[in-house]
């Protein structure tokens, strides 16, 4: 990603937070020029240190994820416009935001127990402490669910982490810049999603 170097994190465990935070990651590849992007929820495994996901086996970006083809997967963390009104010395407007980008090497998994697992895991996790739901490994629904998904790996070869979060600013100003951040993500925002419901 575009410096300046102290936008750049370097602390992969900082990245690894915002992808259990906001996994519905943006899955970019290309084929012969053109490329392909895919939103999908996409999670960590701790233990072997990889991407795991499932894609829609109708999307024409399948063809694009052949083992070992290189792609790049966003995650998108919290983002806000900050105000030069919350500085207490003279600023211009900017944007702050939180963004991974990881890039690593496509490897298909294709067993029906392996996939059931990953399916099971990603529902574990996405559920969180809530867990609200469980699901089983032998739920006969997933059995039908196997020819309309591709399962699959990133083995992950590069991590860019930006968190532009005014840190060329004086400390003060840096943390009113947080304040800001919080603030903004804590923002009602129950009439967007109202009106985006809204059947036209």
């Amino acid at each position: 990603m575009y410096p300046p170097s102290h936008h750049q994190s370097h602390d992969i465990q900082k990245m690894i937070s915002v992808i259990q935070h906001f996994p519905l990651g943006m899955l970019v590849s290309a084929k012969e020029g053109k490329p392909f992007i895919t939103h999908i929820p996409i999670i960590y495994n701790e233990t072997s240190k990889k991407l795991v996901a499932h894609i829609d086996r109708s999307n024409p970006q399948l063809e694009t994820l052949q083992n070992g083809a290189e792609v790049t997967v966003i995650f998108k963390g919290p983002e806000t416009y900050i105000s030069p009104s919350i500085y207490n010395t003279p600023h211009l407007p900017t944007y702050n935001y939180i963004i991974v980008h990881v890039t690593g090497n496509i490897k298909l998994i294709n067993d029906p127990k392996a996939i059931k697992k990953t399916m099971v895991d990603m529902t574990d996790f996405l559920e969180a402490n809530d867990q609200n739901f469980i699901l089983k490994q032998e739920d006969p629904r997933m059995e039908r669910l196997l020819e309309y998904i591709q399962t699959f790996e990133i083995e992950i070869t590069n991590w860019e982490g930006k968190f532009k979060l005014s840190q060329d600013k004086s400390p003060q100003n840096f943390e009113n810049a947080k304040q800001e951040m919080l603030k903004k993500s804590r923002k009602n925002i129950s009439g967007f999603i109202d009106e985006i419901y809204k059947i036209t």
